[in-house]
C-alpha cells in the first residue's frame, strides 16, 4: 500500500508502508481488508492500514516457520545476528525524528518524549542484545559415571521457537524493541501484531529491519484489532511463545489459550504503583518527580506512580506542590512549541479517564486541581491530582490517564502495608535520605522494580515486568535471553 505525508505544524511527516509484512514483502491484507487509524489530538483520520484476516495469519507464522528452519537464520553464527542488531540500531538512530514523529502523530505524545526517551532507548535495547548474540550457550556439568562408564554432560540454549509478539499503543517504538532484540538474539523469528490504535511508528521499524537485511521471514507484522488478528495469533499452533504488553483482562485471555497448549507467555499487565514519600525525602526533587510519573504521557504509562503515598507532616506541602506541577502543564497539540502533555488515545480512553474522576468525587476524595476534559478538538484531559484513602476506586484501579490520589501515612510499617495492599505489583518508588530505610522499604514492597529517590524508564540490562496482577515472566537483561531460549540437556556416555 502506498505512503502518504501528513503536515502536523512544522513538520511534513511521511507515513509508512500500510500493508502486512509477511515473508519479506509488503501487501495488502485478504481481500483488500483496511481499519482507519485516527490522531488523538484532532480526531481526523490520518491512515487505512492493511487487516491481517487469519489467512494472513496463517501465512505470517508459515513465513515465520520457515525462515526459523532456513540455513540462512538457523545457522546463522551469533556474530552476524549481533552485526544485524547493531545495524538496526544505527538505522533507528538516523531514522530518530521519523519515529519520533510518527509516534507522536499516533499517540499524541509530544514530539520531544519520544525523541529524546522513547526512540533512544530502542536503539540502545537492540546494541544491548546485539552484545548478547554471540555469548548465548550452556554449561559442562560434571556428573558421577552411569554404569560404570565416564560421562560428559553439557547443556544448550537453543531458540524457543516462533514467537508472537502483540504490542501496546503507549509506547510502541520502545516496547517493540524490547521484545524483537532479545529474540532476534537468541535467533527466534516472530510475528508481530502492533496496536490497532497506533501501527504507524512500528510499520516504519520494521522496514528498519528490513533495510538491515534480515533474511525473509525473520520477523512479519499483522496489523489488526486485537479480538480478531491478536487472537488468531494467539491461538495458532505455530506460535511457540506469545509476548504481549497490555491489560490484564486481555493477558488473562491470552494465558488461558496458551496454557491449554502448554505455551510459554510473557505477559506485562501494567500496575498501580505506589510512591512512599517519607518526612525526610528531598521534596525539591520528589514532588517534581513524583508528578512526572504521574503525568507522563498523558498518564499512559503502566508504570505510572499514581498512588502517591505521603507522610502525613508534610502532607499539605506534598499536595500543593503536586498542584502547582500539574497547573503549570502544558496540555495541547503534540507539534507545538511548549506543549509538555499530550492527548488521551482515544474517546474511550477519555470516557474512562473521566468516569474515573467521577467515581473518585462521588466517593469523597477530595479533587485538587484538574479532573475535565478540555474544551477543544481533541482527547484532551487536565492534569488530575486528588486526596483521598486506599480504599477509594481511584487507589484501587489503574486509570491509564493523568490522574493521582495523595494518600497520608504515618510510619514506615503503615507505607509498606498501604503500598503492598493492591493487586498489582510492578514498580515503586521510595523517597528518603536514609539509606537504611531505603533498603528496608524497598525489600518488602512486593513489585517487580523498585526506584530509591528516582523514577524513569527501564533499562534494557535490567529484568522488567511485575508481580501479581502485573503479569508472568520479564522482558530485558538477562532474563529476557532465557525466555526465548529452551534448554538442552546433552549426556554423552564415553
Amino acid at each position: 500500500m502506498s505512503a502518504l505525508s501528513i503536515t502536523r505544524g512544522r513538520f511534513q511527516i511521511a507515513l509508512p508502508e500500510l500493508g502486512l509484512f509477511i515473508g519479506g514483502s509488503w501487501q495488502n491484507g485478504e481481500a483488500g481488508a483496511t481499519f482507519p487509524v485516527f490522531d488523538p489530538a484532532t480526531e481526523e483520520q490520518i491512515a487505512e492500514v492493511a487487516r491481517a484476516s487469519e489467512a494472513d495469519v496463517d501465512r505470517a507464522v508459515a513465513a515465520a516457520r520457515a525462515a526459523l528452519e532456513s540455513d540462512e537464520w538457523g545457522r546463522m553464527a551469533g556474530t552476524e545476528r549481533a552485526r544485524l542488531l547493531w545495524r538496526i540500531a544505527d538505522l533507528i538512530e538516523r531514522d530518530a525524528d521519523r519515529l519520533a514523529q510518527l509516534e507522536a502523530l499516533e499517540i499524541a505524545k509530544p514530539v520531544g518524549d519520544p525523541r529524546n526517551i522513547d526512540v533512544p532507548m530502542a536503539a540502545e535495547t537492540f546494541r544491548h542484545f546485539a552484545g548478547w548474540a554471540d555469548r548465548i550457550g550452556g554449561q559442562v556439568i560434571p556428573v558421577p559415571d552411569f554404569m560404570g562408564r565416564s560421562r560428559h554432560c553439557y547443556t544448550r540454549r537453543e531458540p524457543i521457537g516462533v514467537v508472537a509478539a502483540i504490542t501496546p499503543w503507549n509506547a510502541p517504538v520502545m516496547i517493540s524493541s524490547w521484545k524483537l532484540a532479545p529474540a532476534l538474539a537468541c535467533g527466534c523469528t516472530l510475528v508481530v501484531k502492533p496496536p490497532a490504535d497506533a501501527p504507524l511508528s512500528t510499520l516504519h521499524l520494521v522496514s528498519l529491519l528490513d533495510e538491515a537485511g534480515l533474511p525473509d521471514g525473520v520477523v512479519n507484522v499483522v496489523p489488526g484489532p486485537g479480538s480478531s488478528t491478536g487472537a488468531a495469533l494467539v491461538r495458532h499452533p505455530g506460535i511457540d511463545k506469545v509476548s504481549f504488553t497490555g491489560s490484564p483482562e486481555v493477558g488473562r485471555g491470552i494465558a488461558e489459550i496458551a496454557s491449554a497448549a502448554f505455551k510459554p507467555v510473557t505477559l506485562e499487565l501494567g500496575g498501580k504503583s505506589p510512591q512512599l514519600v517519607f518526612a525526610d525525602a528531598d521534596l525539591d526533587v520528589a514532588i517534581p518527580t513524583a508528578a512526572i510519573s504521574v503525568f507522563a504521557n498523558a498518564g499512559e504509562v503502566c508504570a505510572a506512580g499514581s498512588r502517591i503515598f505521603v507522610q502525613r507532616q508534610v502532607q499539605d506541602q506534598v499536595v500543593e506542590g503536586l498542584e502547582a506541577f500539574a497547573r503549570d502543564i502544558v496540555v495541547g497539540d503534540p507539534f507545538a512549541e511548549g506543549t509538555t502533555m499530550g492527548a488521551l488515545i482515544n474517546q474511550a480512553q477519555l470516557d474512562r479517564v473521566l468516569g474515573y474522576v467521577r467515581s473518585g468525587e462521588e466517593e469523597g476524595a477530595q479533587l485538587v486541581t484538574g479532573g475535565k476534559r478540555l474544551e477543544r478538538r481533541g482527547y484532551f484531559v487536565e492534569p488530575t491530582i486528588f486526596a483521598g484513602t486506599n480504599d477509594m476506586t481511584i487507589a484501587r484501579e489503574e486509570i491509564f490517564g493523568p490522574v493521582g490520589t495523595v494518600i497520608p501515612f504515618d510510619d514506615p510499617d503503615e507505607a509498606v502495608a498501604l503500598a503492598n495492599d493492591t493487586r498489582y505489583g510492578l514498580t515503586a518508588v521510595v523517597w528518603t535520605q536514609d539509606v537504611t530505610k531505603a533498603h528496608t522499604i524497598a525489600a518488602r514492597i512486593r513489585a517487580g522494580a523498585v526506584w530509591v529517590n528516582a523514577w524513569g524508564a527501564p533499562d534494557p540490562r535490567l529484568p522488567w515486568g511485575g508481580m501479581k496482577t502485573s503479569g508472568v515472566g520479564r522482558e530485558l537483561g538477562e532474563a529476557a535471553i532465557r525466555a526465548h531460549t529452551e534448554e538442552k540437556v546433552v549426556n554423552v556416555v564415553l
